[in-house]
């Protein structure tokens, strides 16, 4: 059973046990991760994939809009945006920092290469059906 809801078809393609991330395998195990989470626990009520967009208007060039890769809805009805970086390029950390500047009252939570070896140390992969 997937708990995926507003998934972009062009970023992700279900198969009948699991999702998969076209994007990145990092993104895929980090849906799996949620998926986990729901299942396991009550902290992650849904997730959303590249279900928002946020556009920074009193931008004139450069870096113009930001779509976080998880929509991700907690118990209590929070919402945080979750998103998976390999690596930092310069448009990407634009937008966080814009991010941060022009949306104040979002919460974005960078998954990075720490969190997948801290992850890892924890032995959470091995429980985490299909994780790659």
């Amino acid at each position: 059973m997937l708990w995926v809801t507003g998934v972009g078809v062009r970023a992700l393609a279900l198969c009948a046990s699991m999702c998969r991330c076209r994007r990145s395998r990092w993104e895929a195990n980090y849906a799996r991760y949620l998926n986990w989470l729901i299942a396991h626990t009550d902290e992650v009520i849904s997730w959303e994939f590249e279900a928002e967009h946020f556009e920074f208007t009193k931008i004139k060039k450069g870096t113009k809009f930001y779509t976080p890769d998880f929509r991700v809805h907690l118990k209590g009805d929070a919402i945080e945006y979750h998103e998976v970086k390999g690596w930092r390029h310069p448009k990407g950390e634009t937008a966080l920092k814009r991010m941060a500047k022009y949306f104040l009252y979002i919460k974005i939570v960078v998954v990075d290469a720490e969190w997948f070896k801290a992850v890892k140390r924890q032995g959470l992969p091995s429980m985490i059906e299909g994780w790659e």
